[in-house]
């Protein structure tokens, strides 16, 4: 086996979190009177963590007198409102247990909120998934490899093992900042025609070929 240690990303990768994602931001942007957005713009501005995408949804940016109530709303409201439609992409239970099956340490990494972060994982994955570290004040998100090398630090695993596993540019960045390879799946946020040109080289159609890469 290639790699021994699998980080994936969340959104976008092991869940489906679009609608509910959207949801939340169609009922926050409405509550504070700013113009809503299509799924589509939603699936494009999602993956940078939550302040960005308000930032992004917001008129005025983050000079927009309502970004900061925006912000708090959403993320209030998307905590409590997360489990809606939100499911695993299909195959990506059998592709966890294969894992696991496998001896492969995992782990998530992602942008958003920890506080979402954990209640998610656990609720999805039991036990299966280990070390999951989202969005917090004392580590920077990605593309910084802060959350990638602190899930190493708490899994007792070297970067030379381990393999990032995510659908958007931003995984791409941040594997490389890390100093590790990426898998990019097809099935996320992004189409293959932009992980094209930011340079991705290892793809999976669907999470069974994410095996092929650690044989």
């Amino acid at each position: 086996m290639q790699y021994n240690t699998v980080i994936f990303d969340l959104d976008g990768t092991l869940l489906d979190t679009l609608d509910d994602l959207a949801d939340s931001l169609d009922h926050t942007l409405t509550e504070v009177g700013a113009p809503t957005l299509t799924r589509e713009q939603v699936r494009r501005y999602v993956g940078n963590g939550m302040a960005r995408l308000i930032e992004l949804a917001l008129p005025g940016g983050r000079d927009d007198p309502r970004y900061d109530r925006t912000l708090e709303t959403m993320q209030a409201y998307y905590k409590a409102h997360n489990q809606i439609k939100t499911a695993p992409y299909p195959g990506v239970l059998e592709l966890i247990d294969e894992l696991r099956r496998r001896g492969c340490a995992l782990a998530v990494v992602s942008n958003k909120p920890d506080t979402s972060v954990k209640p998610l994982v656990k609720s999805y994955f039991g036990d299966a998934i280990p070390v999951a570290i989202g969005q917090r004040p004392d580590v920077r998100r990605k593309p910084a490899p802060d959350a990638v090398e602190e899930s190493l630090r708490q899994l007792g695993r070297d970067r030379s093992e381990a393999v990032y596993v995510g659908d958007s540019e931003v995984d791409l960045y941040t594997a490389r900042n890390a100093g590790m390879d990426c898998i990019s799946v097809t099935w996320g946020f992004r189409d293959r025609e932009l992980l094209d040109s930011e340079g991705a080289t290892r793809y999976a159609d669907t999470p069974a070929e994410v095996l092929n890469w650690l044989e």
